[in-house]
């Protein structure tokens, strides 16, 4: 699961927001302004028959502020991304 579901600058974040873009996801904002210090991605690949899915996480970030629950008081009734 992204870290991101619980950072405080979820919905400001350049990396969370191209995040969404691979994923084909609405963004939390159209026009983030915070940049993060080192964050880290992990990309899984799978292949199923002829289709290929990715699916990217950030699994650690040097600016990663705790905020239990961030993305979800933004989209209340959403389910949270895994």
């Amino acid at each position: 699961m992204c870290i991101c579901v619980n950072c405080t600058y979820v919905d400001r974040c350049n990396t969370y927001h191209a995040v969404e873009t691979q994923h084909q996801q609405p963004h939390l904002t159209d026009s983030p302004d915070f940049e993060p210090l080192e964050p880290s991605i992990n990309v899984n690949i799978r292949t199923l028959d002829d289709y290929i899915e990715m699916e990217w996480d950030v699994v650690g970030c040097d600016s990663f502020m705790m905020e239990m629950g961030k993305w979800a008081k933004l989209r209340p009734g959403e389910a949270i991304p895994t």
